[in-house]
């Protein structure tokens, strides 16, 4: 396993993170266990959780983990808030008020008394960002989180964000987390630029395409069950384009004798903004195709390869290539 360091925090992380997204939810506590121990096992120390995944569950699997393997120390821990945890009026969103609430319900799942990166999972419209970063500093000068970070902003609402803090002499997101794989490559066009600019770490979710990139799926291919199936993400790539990308570059990895979910996540990975993509298998055998990744060569030339199997975007504007 190689590291990285994020952005100009000093802290050095795997370039895999592992997302503990299923734990507690379609991965029960003995297949979690097993993953996080292998993933261990092969040098990653980077984990990525929330404070809404299975409703809290995945935070309190992710905790069980880390008491019984004694490694709080030796890992960094990444959860998020913003997400509903109640019917509540005020059981969402990035306010002070939800914010410090959530906080301590994450330790206490977690088992541990900071968090490491601590991130705005979404943007929340109803709060002031100004309010939501004086949390995240308080947080910080109190000792309950490292850092804080950022999830699905867009590239000037960050931008926004870190003005603001550095007029305010307040902590700063060090590092952020878009969406991105062969057929969503939107970050590439200001948020990478932005993060190089500003020295922010990147880890990016989904670089399979939520399944679409592990050679199961193609323009007359799908399988009886997955994600991609699900609505939220049947909707988010249902441009019959994916798909005939998902067939050009299952073909490619088939001729490079290469499994498609590895040669997607090193693609993902080969991005000179990345820190680290965020895998997330629901067994051991796909974990091992992941971490295949962590030790493939990926040289500008594969790379470019492999990008001119999907779309390309020139100042914003989608095209195919042909």
């Amino acid at each position: 396993m190689q590291y990285k360091t994020i952005g100009r925090t000093g802290v050095r992380v795997s370039t895999l993170c592992l997302g503990t997204m299923s734990f507690g939810n379609w991965s029960d506590v003995a297949n979690s266990k097993a993953l996080f121990a292998h993933s261990r096992e092969a040098g990653i120390n980077f984990f990525d959780c929330a404070n809404s995944y299975a409703g809290g569950q995945a935070e309190s699997v992710l905790g069980q983990c880390i008491a019984e393997q004694k490694c709080r120390d030796d890992i960094v821990l990444i959860s998020k808030v913003c997400r509903p945890m109640s019917p509540d009026v005020n059981g969402r969103g990035l306010s002070r008020l939800h914010i410090m609430r959530e906080v301590e319900n994450s330790l206490r799942r977690l088992q541990t008394d900071h968090i490491d990166f601590y991130f705005a999972h979404h943007y929340d419209p109803c709060t002031p960002v100004e309010e939501t970063l004086r949390a995240f500093d308080d947080l910080q000068r109190q000792g309950k989180i490292r850092y804080p970070g950022v999830s699905n902003w867009s590239a000037w609402r960050i931008a926004k964000a870190l003005g603001i803090s550095e007029k305010e002499s307040m902590a700063r997101f060090e590092l952020v987390q878009p969406m991105y794989n062969l057929v969503k490559r939107q970050a590439e066009l200001e948020l990478f630029p932005l993060a190089e600019a500003e020295q922010l770490g990147v880890i990016v979710y989904s670089p399979l395409g939520s399944g679409l990139l592990t050679g199961l799926y193609g323009v007359n291919r799908s399988p009886e069950k997955g994600r991609l199936l699900e609505a939220r993400y049947a909707e988010r790539y249902s441009d019959a384009a994916n798909f005939d990308t998902a067939d050009r570059f299952t073909q490619f990895a088939n001729e490079q004798k290469v499994a498609p979910s590895t040669l997607a996540v090193a693609w993902a990975m080969s991005h000179p903004a990345v820190t680290a993509p965020i895998i997330g298998p629901d067994n051991l055998s796909q974990l091992e195709a992941y971490l295949a990744a962590a030790a493939m060569a990926m040289d500008a030339s594969l790379r470019q390869q492999i990008t001119s199997l999907s779309m390309s975007y020139d100042y914003g504007i989608e095209r195919t290539v042909d």
